[in-house]
C-alpha cells in the first residue's frame, strides 16, 4: 500500500523515447498543512519556474443565488484553461474566500468538474489538481475527492480546528501535533478503503472514479461527473446549490442556537430534529419491550415503523410499491421451490477477493 502522490503535469505513457519527461512534484501523503500550501504557492521561487502554481476561487456572491453555480463554473474552468496556457501546471481549487457574501461551490462539484473539462480539452495531463477547502473533514470526504482526481487536499478548517482546541484534548498535545496525528489518521482511513476496493495505492484511486451516484439525475452527472453511473434519478446542480446557500445562510445567520456551537446534525446518531434514522430510539425500545414481554402487538408496532419507508423515504425499496395484478398471477406450481433457488446462494465475501488478488 501507497499514500504517495504525484503532483504536476504526468509523462505520456506511449511515449517510449521521451527524452526529458515533464518532472512531477511527490508528496508521501495526499493531506497537505500550512506549511506544504505554502511551499505549494511560492513553489516556482524555489523550483527556477518549472513549477508555477494559481489558485482559483469557487466562491461566488450569494446575490447570485443558486443560478449563479453554472456561471461560476463556467469561468472556473476558463480560468483553469488559461492558466495552464499561461505555463501553470498546478493548480490549486479554494473556498478560502467563503464570507457571508460570498458562497462556496462545493468543493467535489467544482473539482469534478474541472477534472471532466480537462479532460475534454485535452489538458488534465498537463496540470495537477489540489483542493483546499474547508468542506472536507472526515476520511469519506478526501476519499470521494481523490477518486475525482484531488492529487492533494488541504482541509484547512479541520486543522485551524485542532489549532484552536488541541489545549482542550487528551494527552497534552501541542497543535503540530495534533494535526499530525489527524493526517496519519485520514491517511490510515485511506488505505482502508483503497484496500477494500482491491486498490494497492493513492495514484491508482486518484481520478478513477469507483463511484455510483445516487440521488443526482443523469443530466447533471453527465456533466458535471462524467462516466459515473446513476441509475436512480434525483436532484440537479441547482437544487445541490441551493443546499450549499442553505447550508452558508445557516453558518452567517443569527440563530441564537448557533451561536457558540455547531448544529450536532445526527449524521451519525440519531438526534432530535436531526437527520432521520432507520433506527429510532422509539423503533428499539418497541422491539425490546415485545422480545421481554412476549407481546405480539407491540411487535406489530415496531414492524410498522421499521416497514414505513414510503413516508420516510429512508431507503430506495422505500419508494416502490408492488403493482398487483390477479390477471397475470403465474400458477404456484410454475414457481421454483425455494430448497431449488437456495443452491445458488453463496456467501464468499472478501476471503474470495483476497484470494484473487493474490
Amino acid at each position: 500500500m501507497s499514500l504517495v502522490s504525484f503532483i504536476g503535469p504526468k509523462p505520456n505513457l506511449l511515449d517510449i523515447n521521451q527524452v526529458n519527461p515533464p518532472i512531477r512534484l511527490e508528496v508521501s501523503q495526499p493531506v497537505l498543512n500550512f506549511a506544504d500550501m505554502a511551499k505549494l504557492r511560492e513553489i516556482e521561487k524555489h523550483t527556477h519556474g518549472k513549477f508555477k502554481s494559481t489558485t482559483l476561487d469557487i466562491t461566488y456572491p450569494l446575490s447570485w443565488g443558486k443560478e449563479g453555480v453554472e456561471a461560476q463554473l463556467a469561468s472556473l474552468c476558463a480560468e483553469a484553461v488559461d492558466a495552464i496556457k499561461g505555463g501553470s501546471n498546478i493548480l490549486i481549487i479554494s473556498d478560502r474566500l467563503v464570507s457571508a457574501t460570498r458562497v462556496a461551490i462545493p468543493a467535489l462539484l467544482a473539482l469534478s468538474a474541472l477534472h471532466q473539462h480537462l479532460v475534454r480539452e485535452g489538458l488534465r495531463t498537463t496540470a495537477g489538481l489540489v483542493v483546499e477547502t474547508g468542506s472536507a473533514r472526515e476520511v469519506h470526504h478526501f476519499a470521494v475527492l481523490a477518486g475525482y482526481g484531488a492529487e492533494a487536499v488541504h482541509p484547512y478548517l479541520a486543522m485551524e480546528t485542532l489549532h484552536h482546541i488541541h489545549k482542550d484534548l487528551s494527552g497534552d498535545l501541542s497543535a503540530d501535533k495534533a494535526i499530525y496525528n489527524y493526517v496519519k489518521a485520514i491517511g490510515k482511513g485511506l488505505s482502508k478503503i483503497m484496500s477494500k476496493m482491491g486498490v494497492s495505492t493513492y495514484m491508482s484511486y486518484c481520478g478513477a472514479q469507483l463511484f455510483e451516484c445516487i440521488g443526482l439525475n443523469t443530466s447533471t452527472v453527465d456533466k458535471f461527473f462524467t462516466g459515473t453511473p446513476t441509475k436512480v434519478e434525483g436532484i440537479g446542480v441547482f437544487e445541490i446549490a441551493e443546499e450549499a446557500i442553505r447550508m452558508h445562510k445557516a453558518a452567517f445567520g443569527d440563530d441564537p442556537i448557533l451561536a457558540n456551537m455547531l448544529d450536532a446534525g445526527g449524521e451519525y446518531a440519531w438526534r432530535v430534529r436531526g437527520e432521520e434514522h432507520m433506527w429510532t430510539p422509539d423503533a428499539i425500545a418497541k422491539l425490546q419491550h415485545s422480545t421481554r414481554a412476549n407481546n405480539f402487538n407491540t411487535y406489530k408496532e415496531y414492524a410498522q415503523l421499521i416497514n414505513d419507508q414510503t413516508r420516510r423515504h429512508m431507503t430506495l425499496r422505500g419508494l416502490f410499491e408492488f403493482k398487483v395484478d390477479p390477471a397475470k398471477a403465474i400458477p404456484l406450481d410454475e414457481v421454483e421451490p425455494a430448497a431449488e433457488i437456495v443452491k445458488r446462494f453463496a456467501t464468499g465475501a472478501m476471503s474470495w477477493l483476497r484470494a484473487a488478488l493474490v
